[in-house]
């Protein structure tokens, strides 16, 4: 099914996953960003194919029952995962799929012997991770604390990963995951 590895990143929420792999994306034109799939409410911003594939929690539930995902979750009352198919689409177009999910879903996928080159991201501190979700202003008080929580860990889990990068200076952190990829490619 497979032809290459998968690249996967994760990292705290804050981290900033989503800032290196946004300058993966713009310096590797051989990387291609993984489209998940979701039963949440699409947001008035959000383009179905393009964010995310927004499905119902029927067809969601179908397409597990199906063997359709290579890993999948469920997080309070929505499904997210990863389509074999977007996968091998990607692939197909010669491409390189990378992925960004959380710990947990590394850890499926692993128990699967999917082939990937995973990535941590790892923030400076606690302290700075808290000072960017703040900054961030779209999370209560509570929230973050959950976040911060979840957080540690997460942190806890990376050893558990190909590799660990510290995001201190943005970009310093994605030109090094830029080059563990390169040499994976």
């Amino acid at each position: 099914m497979l032809e290459r590895p998968l690249f996967v990143i994760a990292a705290p929420s804050g981290g900033g996953k989503n800032s290196v792999i946004t300058i993966l994306l713009e310096e590797e034109p051989r990387l291609v960003h993984s489209v998940s799939s979701t039963t949440r409410q699409r947001r008035a911003h959000e383009i179905d194919g393009k964010h995310y594939y927004f499905l119902s929690h029927e067809e969601f539930e179908r397409r597990i029952a199906a063997g359709e995902f290579l890993e999948y979750a469920r997080v309070l009352d929505n499904y997210y995962g990863t389509e074999i198919r977007e996968i091998e689409r990607i692939q197909a177009e010669g491409k390189f799929p990378i992925l960004d999910i959380d710990v947990q879903g590394v850890q499926t996928l692993r128990s699967k012997n999917i082939p990937m080159v995973s990535v941590f991201i790892l923030p400076p501190s606690l302290e700075e991770l808290e000072r960017r979700l703040r900054a961030r202003g779209t999370e209560n008080e509570e929230q973050i604390k959950k976040r911060l929580e979840l957080a540690r860990w997460e942190i806890s889990q990376k050893d558990q990963f190909d590799h660990i990068v510290l995001n201190d200076v943005l970009s310093r952190a994605a030109a090094e995951v830029l080059a563990i990829l390169r040499n994976h490619m």
